[in-house]
């Protein structure tokens, strides 16, 4: 395969699992909450506000796209970050936005009002 095959491979595949799993804000709230430690379901319950069935349907579509990782601990199971990055990414694509809503700003204050 040409190089733009092989980029257009990985962009589809990015997008297909990493994208997908980051498509709803309910899902970042989870890495997030996972990057600073391991949590089970309930301890993710009451910390998100959220109910149970709610946060294991995320937790599970965040475990199919390879971007939680989970353990059983005891009766419980514990969820994990699996990869730093990810949370890395994010702060990285949250620092775009919010330069972008700035200079947007900045260019609606400097349009006069007619």
């Amino acid at each position: 395969p040409t190089m733009n095959q092989t980029l257009e491979q990985e962009i589809s595949q990015l997008h297909a699992e990493i994208c997908a799993g980051l498509a709803d804000p309910t899902r970042i709230l989870i890495l997030y909450e996972l990057a600073s430690g391991p949590c089970n379901v309930t301890q993710l319950t009451e910390t998100l506000k959220l109910n149970q069935p709610m946060v294991s349907r995320h937790l599970k579509v965040l475990r199919e796209r390879g971007m939680v990782g989970a353990t059983r601990v005891g009766p419980a199971v514990e969820y994990r970050l699996s990869d730093v990055r990810l949370i890395q990414a994010m702060d990285l694509l949250r620092a775009v936005l919010r330069d972008n809503l700035t200079r947007r700003a900045e260019l609606m204050g400097a349009i006069p009002e007619g």
